[in-house]
């Protein structure tokens, strides 16, 4: 019996078939685990004296053809490995899902029926959108004003709707006079409002959001709706057409530059590209929004510790599910993608703030705007007048 090492030395020594000789003790010298890379002669001479042969040490075609047959029997009992055998989701981890499926349900329709009310552009009958607000503009706002163009003009949003009827209406703005920022902005704010009112009913069904001090609740909330309505967004983002299909409403981002290679680095839309790609689960688009939900490391959480444990059972149960319900090893990738993709939409997340503080400077038009479109819990304290309940 010899360990690995010494069995390699003793391989590679008598392959070499060289004359080692003890430059030390005149073949004296005492072989342990620490010495034993000290003097080769003696080493090799222990080997011998230890029983090991030189006609016992298998060939390169041997050593090849025996790694082939551990390789192919490790791959006999993964195909043959019985269900009972497979990893299995644990009780704590079910229901964890199970309360998160519910809680999306109830506050998520992914047809969009009880969106309505909603307002849509006002054209002119001519075509042209009404744009007075834009014409009032002088001196540092106009300056301000065309920053802003141009780093939101390479993308427009053009609005389809298919009544009950079977009529179309289609709405692509204008980018001549710079009113297609503004011209769809009251109808995204009526969405915006909608998809947060979900969001929030979303975490306040969830017992674990329900049990932190309401400081933290509203913390959670302020960062992450933003990145709670992206990941609900994908799951009604048809990749080939790049269309968001919300029920009878339907939105195209179009490239108002005619080069589709720079409509993909618009960041929000290459996200949405590159996590259909990975074709999730609906479990695993919930557990991604329970997992951006519960970062300790918002602005203004106070039981940040609370927060971690909670965002790590999320984590450990994602990987578990994954594990448990994607094959591997062809998904074995797929927890480390899905945890990229979160860190790139946090990263969405500030580019987006950003953007608004940029439009929120200029008055009059945007402020009505800024304090509708991004987090009504951001510009509304949680319980004021304009914003949804939290209780």
């Amino acid at each position: 019996m010899t360990c690995e090492g010494c069995k390699g030395f003793f391989r590679r020594a008598m392959k070499r078939n060289v004359r080692l000789r003890c430059c030390f003790r005149k073949g004296t010298c005492e072989i342990t685990r620490k010495t034993r890379r000290q003097c080769q002669a003696c080493r090799l001479r222990k080997c011998l004296e230890s029983g090991m042969k030189k006609e016992m040490i298998m060939s390169d075609a041997a050593v090849e053809q025996r790694r082939a047959l551990i390789k192919r029997k490790k791959r006999e009992r993964v195909q043959t490995q019985p269900p009972s055998a497979a990893k299995s989701l644990t009780e704590e981890q079910q229901r964890m899902i199970d309360e998160l499926m519910e809680a999306q349900m109830k506050t998520f329709d992914t047809t969009f029926t009880h969106f309505k009310n909603y307002r849509l552009p006002e054209v002119f009958s001519d075509g042209s959108e009404v744009s007075e607000s834009l014409k009032a503009l002088t001196g540092e706002a106009a300056a301000k004003w065309h920053h802003i163009r141009k780093d939101i003009c390479p993308v427009a949003v053009s609005l389809h709707f298919r009544g009950k009827d079977g009529s179309i209406w289609n709405y692509k703005p204008s980018i001549d006079n710079g009113t297609e920022v503004f011209s769809l902005m009251p109808h995204f704010a009526d969405m915006s409002t909608y998809m947060f009112r979900g969001i929030i009913n979303f975490a306040k069904v969830l017992p674990y959001f329900r049990d932190l001090p309401i400081e933290d609740q509203i913390s959670l909330l302020k960062g992450a709706t933003f990145e709670l309505c992206q990941l609900r967004f994908n799951t009604v983002f048809n990749a080939e057409t790049g269309t968001w299909e919300c029920g009878q409403l339907s939105y195209c981002l179009e490239n108002t530059s005619g080069d589709f290679q720079k409509l993909l680095l618009e960041p929000v839309l290459k996200f949405h590209y590159m996590l259909k790609k990975l074709q999730l689960h609906k479990e695993e688009y919930v557990l991604m929004q329970a997992i951006s939900l519960f970062s300790p490391d918002r602005p203004g959480v106070v039981q940040r510790r609370v927060v971690d444990q909670l965002q790590e059972r999320f984590a450990i149960t994602l990987k578990a599910y994954i594990e448990c319900k994607r094959p591997q090893p062809a998904h074995r990738f797929l927890f480390l993608k899905i945890m990229a993709m979160l860190t790139e939409l946090r990263s969405i997340n500030a580019q987006h703030t950003q953007r608004l503080l940029r439009i929120e400077d200029i008055h009059p038009f945007a402020t009505p705007l800024i304090m509708n479109v991004p987090l009504p819990c951001l510009y509304h304290p949680i319980g004021s007048e304009n914003a949804p309940e939290l209780k």
